[in-house]
């Protein structure tokens, strides 16, 4: 990740980050947040370390406090230049120093704290010997809609990503399938990506023919031959937010079943999409999009939820899957991919980013759903 996405938000944004989960941790219980580098730390601050070692990093958040920043001496620098930095004092150690002493000596020595899932096992169990009373919970568990809702600034980068895996999907639609190793179409998809303003490219799938049954193929030496479908999902990020879309190609013509089955999961994609509104259930993405799989015989080769949320990661909360009640917000955006895998033969997904807005749901990919043939 870097440090473009800091120049997209002032101090003042990062600072109502903070206080709102700082307030949201104390409203579930939490006696603070322990925030190490990672998605979080970015999100909140604004500030990505130059690098991720064994020294202690770490956000310290707890409501009625400023905020603590604790970090290494010599990584100080970089953390004053920070665009959050204005909003939180940076507490620094030296090597010989015991940076818990000086984080429990910010939180007392017992509660209950939300910590950064990538937190280190090191770094969490030096904590607990500092603070014996202490008890942590992940912050996905504990707080899981934490980033789920977007500002208006953040959906703009939201979108911003989305048009950059479209124009990517245009262009990839022309280049030669047939013929080609699938590595060496990923390594277009990449390299395309990166030329529309993604900094990451976090996946690049290519699977042709029965390769597509696997839902996370990854792109191998398999040469890609006329009468295959092809199943591409890729995504990564741009200025810090997330883009990922699939759609699935057919070199040449398609059969009467491929067609079929192109046409089932289009429509069930569609039926996810017109399921988001606010107030509805996670769950019902799935379930719209499931039925229509189903009631055309293919349920059982509908092997994954429905979708994911995203954002400054490319998966995160809130899941589109049975079970998930939680409501949607608007301002929450997450993926609507239904696909049908056939084993040993072919597969098909097709993936749109979705916003919900105040009254349904905005699609973030417009590049079209129906089969596209390519050469």
């Amino acid at each position: 990740m870097t440090g473009s996405t800091a120049a997209s938000f002032t101090a003042d944004d990062y600072r109502a980050r903070m206080e709102r989960a700082a307030r949201t941790a104390a409203e579930a219980g939490l006696a603070g947040l322990l925030v190490a580098p990672g998605p979080d730390l970015v999100w909140l601050t604004g500030y990505t370390p130059p690098a991720v070692t064994e020294r202690l990093t770490l956000l310290v958040l707890a409501a009625g406090q400023d905020p603590v920043l604790v970090v290494p001496a010599l990584e100080a620098p970089d953390a004053h230049r920070a665009a959050g930095a204005a909003a939180l004092t940076l507490r620094d150690w030296t090597d010989g120093k015991d940076p818990y002493a000086a984080t429990a000596a910010l939180l007392g020595t017992s509660g209950r704290f939300g910590i950064s899932d990538n937190a280190w096992a090191l770094h969490l169990l030096a904590l607990q010997q500092a603070m014996p009373g202490s008890s942590y919970a992940s912050l996905t568990e504990a707080l899981p809609m934490l980033r789920a809702v977007k500002d208006a600034a953040e959906l703009d980068l939201m979108a911003a990503a989305g048009a950059a895996a479209d124009a990517t999907f245009e262009e990839i639609r022309n280049v030669p399938f047939a013929g080609r190793r699938e590595a060496e179409v990923a390594a277009d998809l990449d390299r395309l990506l990166r030329r529309h303003g993604h900094e990451q490219v976090d996946f690049t799938i290519v699977a042709s023919g029965p390769n597509g049954a696997d839902p996370h193929h990854e792109a191998g030496d398999r040469v890609i031959a006329r009468g295959d479908m092809v199943v591409l999902d890729f995504g990564g990020l741009r200025d810090g937010y997330g883009s990922d879309t699939s759609r699935t190609v057919h070199v040449g013509e398609p059969t009467d079943e491929e067609r079929r089955v192109h046409d089932v999961v289009r429509e069930a994609q569609e039926a996810g999409f017109r399921a988001v509104r606010p107030g509805a259930a996670c769950q019902d993405v799935d379930r719209a999009a499931r039925r229509v799989i189903a009631d055309a015989g293919y349920g059982e080769y509908f092997i994954h939820r429905t979708g994911h949320g995203i954002g400054v990661t490319t998966h995160e909360p809130p899941y589109m899957i049975e079970g998930e009640e939680r409501p949607l917000v608007p301002g929450m955006c997450f993926s609507v991919e239904p696909g049908v895998y056939l084993p040993g033969r072919f597969g098909v997904r097709i993936e749109d980013i979705v916003t919900v807005t105040e009254d349904g749901g905005r699609r973030l990919n417009t590049t079209p759903r129906e089969l596209v043939i390519v050469e």
